[in-house]
């Protein structure tokens, strides 16, 4: 016997790479009835539409929550208050209301002061994405096997939380419980701070004299083109997320420069023991991430996975 719908109407608010990808995956698990998809741009929408990635779509933010079990904000996360402040007047009594952001705090205080009372909010962040944006960019499987953080407040309703556990889990996703602040310190070290890293090399490597820069592309070795994967990221998300981030983002930045400062003195004085004691370290850590399923052990150059 097939299972009923999670929900019978989710509404998608922003529809870039994570909202195209949640359409994708909730259909194909057959997770919502209905899905009704709003952003700012017509251009987008109308491409959104082409997609068949929803069954309602509209500018009006306000209009696409209408009626929706679920409204999942898909939206750069220092546009989560606006968004809010839109949308409250026109979520119906006993709606949920969560978000993809990958910053828990801020958001909290955006969104939790605007909402009514009879809507259930239950922040998330689904640890999965690509270096592209946009409708187009959207495939049912980006959650395959990856995390997706749910923290829920103290009032926050149990059964609301179940409700968006179970949504990631039909869309492939492992879930973990987490505290809001032990989130945004977590992510600012296994995420935003080599988002930062990314930008600040390859921005090194554009400010060289154009001979040089040249053979940089060129010859670019593995190393360099993961860099350049990261740093080709969506520049308004990632502007918002160091920006709402700032105090966990700058703890870790801190300890990382401390960090650096001694690996330069390791290179100074031609102290190798020290390096390969570090560099043995850290390799330890990718086997780690191997195994727990987060990546393969094979060649990456070019490949689909």
């Amino acid at each position: 016997m097939t299972k009923p719908p999670l929900f019978n109407r989710v509404a998608l608010i922003g529809i870039g790479l994570i909202g195209a990808s949640l359409s994708h995956a909730m259909r194909r698990a057959g997770l919502v009835n209905e899905i009704a998809i709003s952003t700012r741009s017509q251009e987008t929408l109308d491409r959104a539409e082409e997609l068949n990635l929803g069954n309602f779509y509209s500018t009006d933010a306000g209009e696409a929550v209408k009626d929706a079990d679920c409204v999942i904000l898909c939206v750069p996360v220092g546009a989560s208050e606006a968004v809010t402040k839109k949308i409250a007047p026109h979520l119906k009594a006993g709606a949920i209301i969560t978000d993809v952001g990958s910053v828990k705090c801020s958001v909290i205080d955006q969104i939790k002061p605007h909402l009514p009372e009879a809507v259930h909010f239950v922040p998330g962040h689904p640890i999965a994405g690509t270096e592209y944006s946009g409708p187009d960019a959207g495939f049912a499987t980006l959650f395959e096997n990856r995390w997706s953080i749910l923290t829920p407040l103290e009032d926050t309703d149990q059964e609301a939380t179940q409700a968006i556990k179970a949504l990631w889990k039909g869309c492939g996703s492992n879930v973990s419980i987490m505290a809001p602040k032990h989130h945004d310190l977590v992510l600012a070290i296994t995420s935003h701070l080599p988002h930062l890293i990314a930008y600040n090399i390859v921005g090194t490597a554009a400010d060289l004299e154009d001979d040089t820069k040249s053979e940089v592309i060129k010859f670019s070795a593995s190393g360099f083109r993961d860099f350049t994967r990261i740093a080709a990221s969506d520049p308004a998300m990632w502007r918002d997320v160091f920006l709402h981030n700032r105090e966990a983002v700058l703890e870790m930045l801190n300890r990382f420069t401390t960090d650096l400062a001694e690996l330069t003195r390791y290179v100074d004085e031609g102290d190798g023991q020290a390096l390969f004691d570090l560099f043995t370290r850290t390799r330890s850590i990718r086997k780690g991430i191997i195994d727990a399923g987060q990546e393969i052990d094979a060649p990456d150059f070019g490949r689909l996975s």
